[in-house]
């Protein structure tokens, strides 16, 4: 069983949102680079052979823990092992972090669609970008996500996190959103898809514009090809169009992430790894989107 490309991760934290959605904070043995956006490879030994799978990175490259949020496969070789790790107990993690799904810095404005667990990209780069100005940088970014579940406790602390931010700060608003709401009788936000609920922050989002604007999609197949089609009639060029999709190979939870702008023809979606998760409500109402320059707010 080669490891020599691995490093030892040990788990240190795990809080539950549902039974198949959890949050993991493991400390590695060694020193990480990575850049917000990025994934990392975890392994575990199965049957005496390494099974790693891809997870986007939830903290940011400051912070000492290591934290992703992970979707339970139930017949996948790996997930459901992780479910069985304790605190103090160790995988396996590759030591070169990779992938291009990343801060586009040619535009300050950056559209984010995610369902469920792909958030956990836009929460790195928010963090990051927390972080500089806590130690002096000003906000060059400002940041409107759109996240989207079946149920209001699919979005963990997540939840709290942003919407907290959020409320304190100018640039980032976050719009959570369900898409069962009858099951979540207590959710007062946005109901519905992440595709329908779009629609509508496009038309009220003055300063997120085609023309300013970077659009990322994060999360479920279906949803990215969806808003895909949304973001290109609405003029988006498919180079401001960024997208990172899950999926999960039915014979073995083999986990693919694929970031990369468009083709000029979409494709078929595959099976997710991420279950579909639709829309909610804005916490930050849409009077706190900035306004197109040369308004008046």
């Amino acid at each position: 069983m080669p490891t020599d490309k691995f490093c030892r991760v040990r788990l240190v934290e795990r809080i539950d949102f549902t039974d198949d959605l959890a949050l993991f904070r493991f400390q590695p043995e060694e020193p990480v680079s990575f850049t917000p956006g990025q994934y990392a490879t975890l392994a575990l030994e199965v049957e005496g052979k390494l099974v790693p799978r891809a997870y986007s990175i939830v903290s940011a490259p400051h912070e000492p823990l290591l934290e992703f949020f992970i979707e339970l496969v139930p017949h996948g070789k790996l997930t459901p092992r992780i479910w069985e790790l304790r605190e103090g107990d160790a995988m396996w993690m590759r030591r070169k972090i990779v992938g291009h799904f990343t801060l586009e810095t040619k535009r300050t404005r950056h559209l984010m669609l995610a369902t469920v667990t792909g958030i956990a990209p836009y929460l790195s780069m928010i963090r990051a970008q927390r972080h500089a100005i806590e130690r002096g940088a000003s906000p060059p970014h400002r940041f409107l996500v759109i996240h989207g579940a079946s149920r209001s406790k699919e979005l963990g602390v997540y939840l709290d996190e942003l919407r907290k931010l959020s409320e304190e700060v100018d640039w980032l608003t976050y719009i959570p959103t369900v898409s069962r709401p009858w099951e979540d009788p207590e959710w007062k936000g946005e109901t519905g898809r992440v595709d329908d609920i779009v629609r509508k922050y496009l038309d009220a989002a003055e300063d997120f514009t085609p023309e300013t604007a970077v659009a990322y999609a994060c999360g479920h197949p279906q949803m990215i090809e969806n808003v895909r089609g949304i973001l290109r009639r609405a003029g988006f060029a498919d180079a401001f169009i960024r997208e990172e999709q899950y999926f999960v190979q039915k014979s073995a939870e083999k986990t693919t992430r694929k970031a990369a702008q468009p083709a000029a023809t979409p494709k078929p979606a595959a099976v997710p790894a991420d279950r579909l998760p639709p829309g909610a409500r804005p916490i930050p109402t849409v009077g706190k989107l900035p306004p197109r320059p040369g308004t008046t707010s």
